[in-house]
């Protein structure tokens, strides 16, 4: 019989109340806590608040946790490594997990080139940041292009390529000099999605930036809080020669894509279009804090002192990223890709005749579920999402979070079996049957 979410208070609970209440009293306003979950404990997909309430964790921590909650091996790794070297700065000194670490992800050649080199930081926005400062740096050009709907990040470079939610920029700017376009939507651009995408591309270096000052063009293979978007099959490889044509570096933001999440290492690997400069962290160490940026040797040829970070590259959080690379080949990329296929079949069989049901969409265990108010016009229904994400977790112990303006993104960790998916689908579909019947 399958595991099933098990509530045994209301929710939040009594012990969970008291600790939202202190948090709020003492935590940044800024956090959005869109769910009024503590979490006490978790394993694999299963999440124990304080009041003994078990959930289904369809989040992954915003797709962090690629290896379920507390893997045992990744456990064990960080429990090892602990006991031998917390922390060393590997900005000033050497030590063995780091420079092990380095050398392979750099053996995987994620990037054009014949060698590539890795900086090491704690999260996606550094990882941005660093990209960021590389373009300019290896080009010498101050102008960059991003997309409407990415996310790259919040520290000010990164903000300014991010154009998800108005309230993530507002107030912060001037921002970089950053232009942007259209991200090619096959759900509602239909069959000349990339057109219209490389379209406006051409009316901006018409009319707005010269390329020959771009420095580079920062792009998600698949988007992540722009709604969980697959672009059409032509777009990285049309993409790939615009950049080449106008000497502009391709920037890979695979903060959520990458490490197994859509069935590959790599996002890109879908479409065989490799970056200059591709951006990881996320999945890379199943939930500590760690960010890679990689590129050609090339390109990172920045001199001692043009870029670091204190943290970056953390013994124990190496030691983490070591276990979930040797997780990930050793299996799960090929079992994200397989049960991925299972949720978006089983969805699209349970919840793909409902009305306000428009697009079931995904690579692996990277999935979009876009709701709209009516099929024919396509016609968004934001508020359904966030009744129906909050309906599910208070009523039925099941933890999803929404992307873009109306998709619900099933993102859990790459253990996901078939049994959790099935209870996933089920009860997003009772959900959605309550609350439009």
């Amino acid at each position: 019989m399958s595991r099933r979410p098990l509530i045994r208070t209301e929710l939040p609970g009594p012990i969970a109340r008291e600790m939202i209440a202190r948090s709020d009293a003492s935590v940044s306003p800024s956090y959005t806590r869109d769910h009024p979950l503590v979490a006490d404990r978790a394993h694999g997909l299963w999440i124990t608040d304080p009041d003994g309430n078990e959930f289904l964790d369809f989040s992954a921590g915003i797709a962090v946790t690629a290896t379920g909650h507390c893997h045992p091996k990744v456990v064990a790794a960080i429990t090892e490594q602990a006991g031998k070297l917390i922390h060393m700065s590997g900005t000033d000194f050497y030590y063995p997990v780091q420079g092990r670490l380095a050398q392979r992800l750099v053996a995987m050649q994620p990037v054009r080139g014949e060698k590539c080199r890795v900086y090491f930081g704690n999260s996606g926005a550094e990882a941005n940041e660093a990209a960021l400062k590389l373009a300019r740096w290896a080009t010498g050009r101050t102008q960059f292009i991003a997309f409407f709907d990415s996310f790259h990040g919040r520290t000010m470079g990164s903000l300014s390529l991010t154009a998800s939610k108005v309230r993530q920029r507002e107030g912060f700017g001037p921002f970089l000099p950053v232009t942007h376009t259209i991200y090619p939507d096959p759900y509602r651009l239909g069959a000349g999605a990339t057109d219209a995408a490389f379209d406006h591309l051409d009316m901006l270096f018409r009319t707005i930036v010269d390329p020959k000052s771009v420095a580079a063009i920062f792009v998600e293979p698949v988007q992540g809080e722009g709604g969980y978007i697959v672009p059409p099959a032509d777009f990285l490889p049309r993409l790939r020669t615009l950049c080449d044509e106008h000497g502009i570096l391709l920037v890979f933001d695979e903060v959520q894509a990458g490490m197994g999440r859509t069935g590959k290492m790599f996002a890109w690997e879908h479409s065989g279009v490799k970056p200059d400069i591709i951006t990881l962290a996320k999945g890379i160490a199943s939930g500590l804090p760690l960010s890679a940026t990689l590129a050609s040797e090339d390109i990172m040829k920045w001199k001692p002192g043009a870029h670091a970070s204190t943290f970056g590259g953390n013994p124990v959080a190496c030691a983490a990223a070591h276990a979930t690379l040797d997780l990930l080949e050793g299996g799960l990329i090929d079992h994200a890709a397989n049960v991925g296929q299972f949720v978006i079949d089983y969805a699209r069989e349970r919840l793909g005749g409902h009305p306000n049901v428009g697009d079931i969409r995904g690579l692996g265990l990277m999935i979009g579920i876009e709701l709209v108010t009516d099929k024919a016009s396509k016609q968004r229904a934001s508020t359904l999402r966030n009744d129906l994400v909050m309906h599910a977790f208070h009523n039925h112990g099941l933890i999803v979070l929404g992307c873009g303006q109306n998709t619900i993104r099933l993102c859990p960790g790459l253990v996901c079996t078939e049994d959790e998916a099935r209870v996933c689908v089920d009860i997003l579909a009772s959900s959605l049957a309550s609350l439009t019947s």
